[in-house]
């Protein structure tokens, strides 16, 4: 089989994670975090829907990593994501960082909230 290296540009991929935290493009986030293509930063969590909701016009997809196991969506997170013209995926956060950088890598307009395993 022929393998090709991933590029991603100026993009921010998932470097790696463990349990609390997340590498992103080399920088250690503690805790959930919100990533875009641009940028990574601490995120606040199923409570913190005004992050969520920024990204509208700049997201069409977030992959949301429910941590260990993947686990159902709440409520008020899916409809403030999709009140915003976003869809939603969840799934545990290892494939949802591995979902990423796949959609990344291509230039999808992806983003990832996740919350640590």
């Amino acid at each position: 089989m022929k393998l090709t290296e991933v590029t991603y540009d100026s993009a921010v991929p998932i470097d790696g994670y463990g349990p609390g935290f997340f590498r992103v493009a080399g920088e250690v986030i503690h805790g959930a975090m919100l990533v875009t293509g641009s940028r990574a930063i601490s995120w606040g969590g199923y409570d913190d829907l005004a992050a969520l909701e920024a990204l509208s016009g700049e997201i069409d997809v977030i992959f949301l990593g429910t941590g260990a196991e993947t686990a159902h969506v709440p409520g008020p997170v899916r409809a403030a994501v999709e009140r915003s013209g976003m869809g939603i995926e969840p799934m545990a956060s290892p494939a949802a960082c591995r979902t990423y950088n796949v959609l990344l890598s291509e230039g999808r307009r992806v983003a990832l909230a996740a919350l640590p395993v």
